[in-house]
């Protein structure tokens, strides 16, 4: 009984002591940008400090790493509450392919088509950001109307294998989610 205590009490302190445990990531969007083509509203964006030392490393073992963005439009109105327009959730997910010796990223809407590199930074690039995509039919906006779009980006969580839950327990240390950034426009 005594032992179990002791080896617990050790547990405890090396989980408490892990340099990663206090280290916030700092992962912040920017560049929030809205155009427009003929038929759509266009949205840019990016991520900054998504990549620490630890999600590299667990990119370059093999395991598949996903952001998601997630971003809402609604109408702003003054004495109501917002009127929703859409609500659309981006994926990207990195495969780090060990033989082959390069990066394969797949992104919601262009899953038929990954794309694949050799460069890390190039990968890490795309990841982290979404240009000119394609939010909502300019049909559903109404002209001189005030629009709110709302986005965030989150790491989804890492599903391990059961037993390697316990292995690699610090991967929930690099799970990150940014703040929800708001960018108005009249159209």
């Amino acid at each position: 009984m005594m032992k179990s205590v002791k080896i617990f009490s050790i547990l405890i302190c090396l989980a408490l002591s892990w340099p990663a445990a206090g280290q916030a990531i700092d992962v912040q969007l920017s560049g929030i940008r809205v155009t427009e083509n003929p038929t759509h509203l266009l949205l840019s964006l990016q991520v900054e400090g998504a990549f620490n030392e630890k999600m590299e490393e667990a990119v370059l073992n093999g395991i598949p790493t996903t952001f998601s963005f997630l971003i809402n439009i609604a109408r702003k109105r003054t004495l109501w509450t917002n009127d929703p327009v859409v609500t659309v959730n981006v994926t990207h997910t990195i495969k780090y392919h060990n033989l082959k010796n390069h990066y394969i990223i797949k992104r919601s809407g262009d899953s038929d088509n990954p794309f694949v590199t050799d460069s890390f930074d190039e990968a890490k690039e795309i990841m982290s950001r979404i240009e000119n995509m394609p939010v909502v039919p300019l049909r559903k906006l109404k002209k001189d109307h005030r629009y709110i779009i709302s986005a965030k980006a989150e790491l989804d969580k890492v599903r391990l294998p059961f037993l390697l839950n316990y292995i690699f327990f610090f991967a929930s240390l690099w799970d990150f989610e940014t703040e929800w950034h708001t960018y108005e426009f009249v159209y």
